[in-house]
């Protein structure tokens, strides 16, 4: 029976992936946590998981060559060795999974919520995307590639620790960051630093914490990956004006009670 309720649970973060195009991971881990799977397997899975669904998006980008790849180094540049540094900082100085808990759920909360945000000023963060390509300060023009690397850094703790954040909220960072990058390479290169980020992520879950469930996993694959591809076509007969505002409620409020409750 468990079977069957881990593929549902792809199958329907896959449906919701498809029609919104929000990443997994703010999905998938919150509704895991619900099926009463620990918080530790949960988002050490969620990491291999998102690697290996967003990796044909990555395939895909490429042959449209929409992605920067430079700024992928950079990224990965502090965001690889960040997660490599905090997977053993947690098998280094906490002795068991209940230890480092209070930690994980606090990085997942505020990961959530800022996804949350993301998605619910997505528009207002375009716009003045486009309006500062015009505007951007000179200290973030000459220092761009400095602040970048610094941004992988934090990527790389907070997503190794939630499992969150290497898709929607990397995206606004990137933005933020090189306003004259088109949306199109924006999605092309967060989706390039998100594969290895997560694998990477989700590795040293494996490895030094243990904290992956092979079959679990199996089963997310097997309902998520033909259900995305339904929902991307079931998503062009909802609004996004409607999905997104109610899908960045629902991680709000998920966000909220991971961080505070």
């Amino acid at each position: 029976m468990d079977f069957v309720i881990y593929i549902l649970a792809g199958a329907g973060v896959g449906l919701a992936v498809g029609m919104t195009g929000v990443g997994g991971g703010s999905l998938m881990t919150p509704l895991l946590i619900l099926f009463n799977i620990p918080y530790h397997v949960a988002i050490g899975t969620d990491l291999l998981y998102a690697a290996l669904t967003k990796t044909g998006g990555v395939i895909s980008h490429q042959r449209r060559q929409t992605i920067n790849w430079r700024l992928v180094s950079l990224l990965a540049a502090g965001s690889i060795p960040a997660s490599i540094l905090t997977a053993l900082s947690l098998d280094r100085f906490f002795g068991d999974p209940d230890a480092y808990k209070p930690l994980l759920t606090s990085a997942l909360g505020i990961m959530l919520i800022l996804t949350s945000v993301v998605l619910l000023f997505r528009r207002k963060i375009q716009s003045s995307s486009q309006h500062s390509a015009e505007h951007q300060p000179g200290f973030a023009r000459r220092h761009a590639s400095t602040i970048t690397v610094i941004a992988g850094v934090v990527l790389g703790v907070f997503v190794t620790l939630s499992s969150v954040g290497a898709g929607a909220f990397c995206a606004a960072l990137l933005l933020m960051l090189y306003p004259h990058l088109p949306a199109l390479r924006v999605v092309g290169t967060d989706l390039a630093h998100a594969v290895p980020l997560t694998f990477i992520a989700g590795m040293g879950h494996f490895l030094l914490l243990g904290n992956v469930d092979w079959v679990l996993l199996g089963c997310l694959l097997v309902g998520s990956l033909p259900a995305v591809h339904f929902g991307t076509k079931l998503g062009t007969m909802v609004p996004n004006e409607v999905m997104h505002p109610l899908l960045a409620s629902l991680l709000m409020l998920l966000g909220v009670r991971f961080a505070f409750f």
